[in-house]
């Protein structure tokens, strides 16, 4: 019997996280905190309020990992100069390292995950995924792939 694609994508965000987590422990970057720094490093000088937004996240919740990722030393939260009751973030320099180490993640687990399929089949796969996030109203982390860091880009 057929799963359902909700069973599907369930699997395989608990490989993947579980994946996050062991390659992300000796970082001291949780998975979780990973997509505050994907979301900054791809949006610098983004506000609090829109990271919230933008992953989907009540303001509690993103106001104690933005402060737990200061005290870690990957962010930095500054005013903002157009709006002094505003605030800004910037990753640090060990933010943009961890940004580069989440890229490589990605590339790392997709290679993994996907080597059963021909290029073909990851290309229509990806573009099948594509169209549904897209209809489902999802453009927090959507790039086309001229933004996205390649391989080579990689240290």
């Amino acid at each position: 019997m057929l799963q359902s694609f909700a069973y599907y994508v369930s699997i395989l965000r608990k490989d993947f996280t579980e994946y996050c987590s062991n390659q992300l422990s000796g970082a001291g970057l949780s998975p979780g905190q990973l997509y505050f720094i994907l979301y900054v490093g791809k949006h610098p000088g983004c506000a609090p309020g829109e990271l919230s937004q933008a992953l989907r996240m009540d303001a509690g919740h993103t106001n104690r990992s933005i402060n737990k990722l200061i005290k870690d030393g990957f962010l930095i939260q500054e005013q903002n100069p157009h709006d002094r009751r505003a605030h800004i973030l910037h990753l640090t320099k060990k933010g943009e390292d961890a940004f580069r180490l989440s890229h490589e993640l990605f590339f790392r687990w997709d290679k993994e995950a996907l080597k059963g399929l021909t290029n073909k089949e990851q290309e229509q796969l990806m573009g099948l995924l594509q169209k549904l996030h897209t209809e489902k109203g999802g453009t927090c982390c959507v790039r086309n792939d001229s933004q996205l860091l390649k391989s080579a880009d990689l240290p």
